[in-house]
């Protein structure tokens, strides 16, 4: 069963990810995942350095973005993200 769950968090990284309204934060670098659930709890995103909402999210160190997963609300092609849960 972890081989499952690998191979589908694999297929994920790189994904794009946008908001409902279009904008491309960026692409899906990594997840955070609740060690002793294994409930995914944040997406760690390389922001498009092209986004404006993307500049204003980036606060760490190494310019990452954090979302919440409670702001995705679709997987497919892309990963779309509410833009009102991100700020």
């Amino acid at each position: 069963m972890n081989a499952k769950k690998f191979a589908i968090a694999k297929q994920l990284g790189g994904k794009r990810i946008i908001t409902n309204r279009g904008e491309e934060i960026g692409r899906l670098s990594d997840m955070i995942i609740e060690e002793g659930s294994g409930k995914l709890e944040a997406l760690i995103v390389e922001p498009n350095s092209a986004s404006k909402l993307a500049k204003n999210l980036s606060t760490s160190k190494d310019r990452l973005i954090t979302v919440p997963y409670k702001a995705v609300f679709a997987v497919g092609d892309v990963i779309v993200v509410d833009e009102s849960l991100l700020v």
